[in-house]
């Protein structure tokens, strides 16, 4: 929304003009912390700008945008469109290898990327939104195996990527060629007055949309409060993907939205009304993600993964891995500590995560 995120969105406008700055930018952060619409907005004004050479938004839901054998294809195809010189070096390419566009990563990444964008000589801006959520079963990022390996081809080019900190893509991100060219931007480092304040202007636009655009609805004079609008971004807990989820909740055609309000503000410790709605779908896919190599039928692994996870959430303050174990009182013959439990999600991704599960589940 207009007025929004506005200190990111300047911070990555600044990173993509600074002539000294890095190559390569690294946003991250929780799920539901606003990564791809950040992404979204950047790439819509770069567009405008003409800064902006091609895009790919990474879907786990989709075949063809969760394949990574499909984004460089797709982006050379949408910097053939945007530049002619490069147009010319990349038919040349596909007249001398026909089938560029199905070999490895690697020549992809040579064939159809550096060898057109070394040859225009172009200044140009790619960006990669939700590495996280392509399908990839190397231990460090093949993407970004293959980035590390050429990027240093085409310096004139930046790239801007989003994407959960998870193992695979911290290892790609760390490699020796990759590291000393990229910056990253933790969302979760953004300070939390920020956030509210632009999570409570969502808020109060959307709500006030509905109370003048519904005209049917009998909603009070000043409505929501200002009581109320502290209450909501209290649940965010700086979750913008908790924002939308109320507004959708709010805005049924079949339900008075002051009622429906109430429902999500009367229990100010409950999420039962909106998590329903949509956000235990998002915590759903994370846990399944992270623990997607676990049979259903491990009888060692869940008993202690909701001793380990149980903990978490009830501790008052955050413990380190070797603590809960002493905690726990794991014993070195069981299968699984609690270590290794907690270690099927990075660090980051695990407090952020735990921080967030206890705003929004534990219910009065």
């Amino acid at each position: 929304m207009s007025g929004t995120r506005t200190d990111v969105l300047l911070w990555i406008e600044n990173w993509l003009t600074a002539k000294q700055s890095k190559q390569v930018l690294w946003l991250n952060g929780l799920a539901g912390t606003g990564k791809s619409t950040i992404a979204q907005t950047f790439t819509e004004t770069s567009f405008l700008d003409g800064k902006l050479g091609a895009s790919f938004f990474c879907s786990r839901g989709s075949e063809d945008r969760s394949s990574l054998k499909t984004i460089f294809p797709t982006i050379a195809h949408q910097l053939a469109y945007r530049c002619l010189a490069l147009r010319q070096e990349l038919l040349k390419v596909m007249e001398g290898n026909p089938n560029a566009v199905q070999n490895n990563l690697d020549i992809q990444m040579q064939e159809l990327i550096v060898r057109p964008l070394k040859t225009a000589n172009i200044q140009t801006l790619i960006i990669i939104d939700a590495l996280d959520e392509c399908k990839d079963d190397e231990p460090a990022s093949a993407l970004l195996y293959v980035l590390s390996k050429h990027i240093h081809k085409i310096p004139n080019v930046k790239f801007f990527l989003t994407g959960w900190p998870e193992p695979h893509i911290r290892s790609g991100f760390r490699s020796e060629s990759l590291q000393p060219i990229t910056e990253e931007f933790g969302l979760h480092k953004v300070g939390r007055s920020s956030v509210d304040k632009d999570i409570r202007l969502f808020f109060a636009t959307r709500l006030t949309e509905i109370a003048k655009t519904q005209s049917d609805c009998d909603l009070p004079e000043g409505w929501p409060s200002s009581s109320e609008l502290d209450t909501l971004c209290t649940k965010a807990a700086g979750l913008f993907i908790y924002a939308a989820t109320v507004v959708k909740f709010v805005t049924s055609k079949v339900h008075q939205p002051a009622e429906r309000l109430v429902d999500i503000i009367s229990l100010p410790q409950s999420t039962i009304k909106e998590g329903k709605s949509g956000i235990n779908q998002l915590y759903t896919e994370v846990l399944e993600q992270a623990f997607n190599n676990i049979p259903a039928d491990d009888m060692d692994f869940y008993p202690q993964f909701r001793s380990a996870i149980g903990a978490v959430l009830l501790i008052f303050n955050p413990l380190p891995v070797n603590s809960l174990s002493t905690l726990l009182r794991v014993s070195n013959i069981l299968p699984l500590s609690a270590h290794s439990t907690l270690s099927c999600l990075s660090p980051k991704t695990r407090l952020n995560l735990f921080k967030s599960f206890t705003n929004h589940f534990q219910t009065s």
